[in-house]
This record gives C-alpha cells, structure tokens and sequence, in this order.
C-alpha cells in the first residue's frame, strides 16, 4: 500500500499501487508525469472519514468510468484529486456525497455504506458533508445573505442560531459587506466565495470541492484555495477536484490522479 505523503503528520490518506444546532466555534475571517509516491507506511488505525473499497463505476452503456477505487481518510487530512476533464473526478465526488451510486465496491463516509442509504438517512449524511460546485448553484433571486442562510433553515436551526452563525461565515469569506448583494452583482471569484460560505455554515466535518477554482483567475483562484486551507487547519476534512496541476505542484498536500479509469498517486 502506498502511502500518499503529506504536510502534515496526521494525513494518511491511502491508495493502493494499483489502482442540528450545534453551538461549535466557526471560522475566523481570512482577510509532468504523473509520479509514484516515494513514502510508504501502514494502513491508518484512525476510524477513515472516507473509505472507498474496490470502487467501480460504469456508465448505462456499460462503458467504465472508474475502476477498482480504494482510497481512505482520517478526519483533517486535505485531498487534491487531479486528471483531465472528463476522467472522473466530479464522478467520484457524486459517489462521495450520494448523488451516484458505485456499480459495484463499497464507499463509506463516518463509517455509514452510503450506497445503502435512501431517503432521509441519506439526507442526515448529507447535512454533515458540504459541497462546493465550479458553477456556483446559487439562488439567483436570494441575497448573498439568503444563499448561506437557506442551508441552516432547510435543517430546522432556530432564526438565534442561523443569526450567529451567519455574519461569522460571510466574514470568513470576505463577504460580510456584500450579504445584500444578488450573485448577479458578485464577481466570480465573490459567487465562489458565497459557495464556499453555505458549504461550511453548518460547520460539517467533511468538504468536497468541485474544481472549485476552475473558472476564476489566479488571484481569485488563490483565495478561495487559501481559504480552504484555512477550514482544514481547523479540522475539515478537504477533497478537493482539479484540472490544474501547476496550481497543486505549488502546494504540498497530498495529489492522486485519475488517469485511465484508474486512481494513483501523483507525488
């Protein structure tokens, strides 16, 4: 078992060769070839936050579009997931959160098989992961305010609650001036921003990120990562899906890629 390195001693994220009202503190603001990994050590004993076991998914015509994923993560490790468009990266993060469901293999998430959950145990899983999309999903007729607040109300926090946690977010992100602002008057970088906001408002254990900087520029791109950096340091448990391997060289978390169906270390 190949060990994918990390910046920091707790990270142990593994593949193989082959292959509701919680009162918890919030955020402060925030103003080649591919490689084999070079270290090896063993499996975490750590309860994983994320097991993937042997993990296929093929498409209706049967074409495959993954292929025997196995990969594992403890609580505040933080991810990069690499590869071209189309190779499978936001696929794998449907499975992660439920949309998808593998065709054959086994994803846990906090020890829960999500493929065998339905309805409204699927939706309680889904409460403790934030999502972020490259495309923002914002409600266009809701304020920046309203975008992050629709979350909390959704899961039935009391309007004390949704009005603690909200003006702590915006300000994590830099938007604490621009919660009356539509998306349509924010810039890219600032619709991403809000993304990220109602993702982790709830403060969930788990966030997956969807090329999240795939449409901003570099100045852009290097808050919304710097920003996500910030949530791990706090303990957030980060996946996050890229095309753009300059931006992850630059870093030092750990990177897989995605390269013939197949998941492998990248350094």
């Amino acid at each position: 078992m190949i060990s994918i390195l990390s910046r920091k001693p707790r990270s142990s994220a593994v593949i193989p060769k082959h292959s509701a009202n919680s009162t918890a503190p919030l955020p402060e603001p925030l103003n080649q070839a591919p490689a084999e990994s070079l270290g090896t050590r063993p499996i975490p004993t750590a309860a994983p936050i994320i097991a993937l076991n042997r993990v296929c998914k093929n498409y209706a015509n049967n074409t495959p579009a993954l292929i025997d994923i196995n990969l594992a993560m403890v609580k505040g490790d933080f991810l990069f997931i690499t590869g071209p468009s189309g190779a499978g990266k936001s696929t794998l993060l449907k499975m992660l959160y439920g949309e998808e469901k593998p065709t054959t293999g086994s994803i846990h998430i906090n020890g829960q098989n999500i493929g065998q959950l339905k309805g409204d145990r699927l939706a309680m899983l889904r409460r403790r992961i934030g999502v972020v999309y490259q495309d923002y999903k914002l409600i266009p007729l809701r304020t920046v305010a309203e975008n992050v607040a629709f979350v909390l109300h959704a899961q039935g926090y009391s309007r004390k609650e949704i009005n603690r946690r909200l003006p702590i977010t915006l300000k994590m992100v830099g938007l604490q001036d621009k919660a009356d602002r539509f998306p349509s008057q924010l810039s890219g970088g600032e619709q991403q921003r809000a993304s990220i906001a109602r993702a982790v408002v709830g403060t969930p254990p788990l966030l997956l990120a969807d090329e999240p900087t795939g449409n901003l520029d570099g100045d852009n791109a290097q808050q919304v990562i710097k920003i996500l950096r910030r949530l791990n340091d706090m303990g957030i448990t980060v996946v996050v899906t890229t095309h753009d391997e300059a931006m992850v060289q630059q870093l030092t978390y750990p990177v897989v890629q995605i390269r013939s169906h197949r998941l492998y270390n990248f350094r």
